[in-house]
């Protein structure tokens, strides 16, 4: 059924997953203890239904069924995937091993969108 989308659909969803994992990592300090799969499905749900054009898009029961919601799981996992595995880079870890110098702090981070969380939060302690 996820197939049978059109690219622009596809890349919405894919959008969507993407935006609101990284602001829903962000929304808890990119700390894994305090991270929930369902918090941040109930997150996406609400980031969806207010500002992506792609559900009016979808039949209703394409929406309704449960292939469909298996297929959109393995999508969800499939773009944290991505996310989680992308390398920060070089820029970035320039940036921000200058930043932390400057600053006395030890931040960590494993991949891009963390890294830009962690670049943003030391730009404001910089402020």
């Amino acid at each position: 059924m996820y197939k049978e989308l059109s690219s622009g659909v596809k890349i919405s969803i894919t959008r969507s997953i993407s935006t609101s994992f990284e602001s829903y990592l962000a929304s808890i300090g990119w700390d894994e203890e305090r991270f929930s799969m369902e918090d941040f499905i109930a997150s996406w749900q609400s980031y969806f239904q207010e500002n992506a054009a792609w559900i009016d898009k979808i039949p209703a029961e394409v929406l309704m069924s449960t292939e469909f919601h298996e297929e959109m799981a393995q999508k969800i996992d499939d773009v944290i995937a991505k996310i989680l595995n992308e390398e920060p880079t070089a820029k970035q870890v320039e940036t921000i091993e200058a930043l932390q110098k400057e600053l006395g702090t030890s931040y960590t981070y494993n991949c891009k969108a963390e890294a830009a969380y962690i670049e943003q939060l030391l730009k404001e302690k910089q402020k």
